[in-house]
């Protein structure tokens, strides 16, 4: 009998439930538990950068799709009878927009990114991953079968160290560099044309647009939209953060996407995302395009709380995206502090370990169009009130 088995209740029966509650009861006397909390306040911590998960064009678009009897669910995975035609109108559509041969929706950019990472590194291959990759990645790269190995975060002279070592010990397989284009967590972007240089080289270069889609490029197309349409470049186009809607696009060149459609098992045996998200992924593409005041809007937002930070607090960092970290170091503090300012009617959250290194917790600080300019300066002035305090 397995050791959670043998502990018994008062009763004399087993307590399967007992090294759930030890290991919950240490998170919660480390004050690392998690709940969920209802959203409440301006929020500062969202990826809905650009607003359009409250957008009436995406109302309408799905009004109109259920009218005309698109289904909620595809009741099946893409492979059996789960494949519609909104799927495929939308992944041809996003194909041509990211300027890539084709393109695979899934239900979100975590199990797109394991997706990826689990199907195209073949053995004798190395996955070669920034340090600050996504959590999707990591996990990815421990049930995968290339050999993995990190580099520093953003050093492309590391990253090329590394390659080269492992070709002097007689690796001839190919390279996967993955890299988030801009970090979710730091909110400083990827040296994408040295890193795909290395590629050139060597492999491939996977970029997880996850953050800046929507917000960066031509009509919102990303960082990496100047390298979209290379053989050996992949991108990952997630639908839950500026797109507004749910899930994620994978692009690349059609013999990649073809092999996952034939080898990748997450795709293969999940059940198709719903059609309806398929549409409404369509209508925020051609947002991006009709609307550009969005974009120019948040990078005002941008400036302006940048600007802001630098008068009133000018010993802290700004990374001139709309994810702005604010290192405060100890645990303790920054919860204490990402807590104040909740009060103060500001929804701005505090990102501890182990989703962060150890010593480095934060407050997350996410520019979107759900706040207004006056709200971004009022923002910034309670920041300077209550961070002398700590």
């Amino acid at each position: 009998m397995s050791d959670h088995l043998r502990r018994e209740d008062s009763d004399g029966t087993a307590d399967r439930l007992s090294v759930f509650r030890e290991q919950l009861d240490g998170l919660t006397r480390q004050t690392r538990r998690r709940s969920l909390v209802a959203r409440a306040g301006i929020d500062f911590s969202s990826n809905d950068y650009i607003g359009l998960a409250g957008s009436e064009r995406l109302a309408d678009a799905l009004r109109d799709a259920l009218n005309n009897g698109v289904p909620v669910g595809a009741a099946g995975s893409r492979l059996l009878r789960g494949h519609t035609d909104p799927h495929a109108a939308f992944e041809d559509k996003a194909a041509r927009f990211f300027g890539t041969e084709a393109a695979l929706g899934f239900g979100g950019g975590y199990v797109a990114n394991f997706a990826v990472i689990t199907t195209l590194p073949q053995r004798g291959d190395l996955l070669l991953m920034d340090a600050l990759s996504h959590a999707s990645t990591h996990e990815g790269a421990r049930a995968g079968r290339a050999e993995v190995q990190l580099f520093r975060h953003g050093d492309v002279d590391h990253a090329r160290d590394l390659i080269q070592a492992w070709r002097r010990a007689g690796n001839t397989g190919a390279v996967w560099i993955a890299v988030e284009s801009l970090y979710s967590m730091d909110g400083d972007a990827a040296p994408l044309d040295q890193l795909a240089e290395l590629a050139d080289q060597h492999g491939f270069l996977l970029v997880d647009e996850a953050h800046a889609t929507g917000v960066y490029g031509p009509d919102g197309r990303g960082l990496a939209h100047h390298l979209e349409g290379r053989e050996n470049v992949l991108t990952l186009h997630t639908l839950g953060k500026a797109l507004g809607g749910s899930g994620a696009l994978v692009c690349g060149a059609k013999c990649l996407i073809d092999f996952m459609i034939n080898r990748c098992r997450p795709f293969i045996f999940a059940t198709a995302p719903s059609p309806l998200m398929a549409v409404a992924g369509s209508e925020a593409l051609d947002i991006l395009r009709d609307e550009p005041w969005r974009r120019d809007a948040l990078r005002d937002h941008v400036t302006v709380f940048g600007a802001e930070l630098s008068r009133r607090l000018p010993q802290l960092s700004v990374s001139g995206s709309q994810i702005v970290p604010l290192i405060v170091g100890p645990e303790s503090a920054t919860m204490d502090l990402a807590a104040r300012i909740q009060q103060r009617g500001f929804d701005v959250r505090g990102i501890r370990p182990p989703t962060v290194p150890e010593g480095t917790s934060r407050l997350r600080v996410s520019l979107t169009l759900n706040a207004t300019p006056a709200d971004v300066i009022r923002l910034a002035e309670t920041l300077e009130q209550l961070w002398p305090d700590l």
